[in-house]
């Protein structure tokens, strides 16, 4: 595997395929190799003419509990996962092309996208990585919720994620803190699943989201425990939460480096962190 401070590509192309939780269609999904400073850009190909859509935080379409990117009158949903995985494992360029208006929702993690990246492996482009840090502390947020990034003397991203749901006991608090290597992320992160409240889950369905899933394909938890299925890890929805927001941090269209600290954060705090960021005259130099 190349050294992460060279800018990288998947070796080759790899396919996945999959069902949508939220449009609930059959998705065809396509890692291609893609060249120095292209960063992470999606390409609707079940479309014409095929639209192109470019990960930028510019470019994010505010929906409830998902990452949305648009162009053109084209979205792509259900991003996160994806981007995540890209971002943890250090794959800085790759075009993803999709025949569908999401990404696969596979079993609910990244381990899947994770293990199709792992299979094919990574190839160096000869040229500098250029990342996105900090010199100073950002914070957006209130005292419900937030999230920073803080300045790091070291390289690489450095996440602390405090999840608290005192309306929901078989959760409840749980703390995660970890340096988002490829290794760490395959390990540790990409098997952790999306999970949800049995009271949203009902709501959801009956609103037509999801309907071919079932509490054994995700985490759904009711006031006992989780239902009709077993936790990969004892803190495995703050693992999730830590996944969605490495992939979230990839709107910022090239890799983050410092020291990140949540606090019950989603998918729109994390977005707004990103834009604080880049108005914040950041650093953007080779790592």
């Amino acid at each position: 595997m190349p050294p992460l401070l060279e800018q990288t590509t998947v070796a080759r192309e790899v396919e996945l395929h999959g069902v949508g939780y939220f449009s609930n269609q059959q998705v065809r999904v396509r890692f291609v190799p893609a060249e120095a400073d292209t960063g992470w850009v999606f390409c609707r190909r079940d479309l014409e003419p095929a639209v192109e859509i470019p990960v930028a935080v510019a470019r994010r379409v505010d929906t409830p509990r998902r990452t949305t990117l648009g162009n053109r009158g084209a979205q792509v949903q259900m991003v996160e996962h994806v981007l995540s995985a890209l971002h943890g494992l250090g794959v800085h360029n790759c075009r993803i092309e999709l025949w569908g208006p999401e990404l696969p929702g596979c079993d609910g993690s990244c381990a899947p996208y994770a293990h199709a990246l792992e299979q094919v492996g990574l190839r160096g482009l000869g040229k500098p990585l250029e990342v996105l840090r900090t010199r100073r502390t950002v914070w957006v947020g209130d005292d419900q919720a937030w999230v920073e990034l803080r300045p790091s003397i070291t390289p690489g991203l450095h996440v602390r994620f405090i999840l608290d749901y005192p309306q929901a006991p078989a959760i409840g608090r749980q703390v995660f803190c970890g340096e988002i290597s490829p290794r760490f992320y395959t390990r540790h992160l990409a098997p952790a699943r999306t999970f949800l409240l049995w009271e949203e889950a009902q709501a959801l369905r009956k609103q037509g989201i999801g309907r071919h899933a079932t509490a054994a394909d995700l985490l759904v938890f009711d006031r006992h425990g989780v239902v009709d299925n077993t936790l990969r890890f004892p803190d495995e929805c703050v693992r999730h939460k830590v996944l969605d927001l490495v992939g979230d941090l990839a709107l910022a269209g090239r890799p983050v480096w410092g020291q990140v600290v949540a606090y019950r954060s989603g998918h729109r705090l994390n977005a707004q962190l990103v834009q604080a960021l880049l108005e914040q005259e950041p650093l953007r130099k080779s790592a």
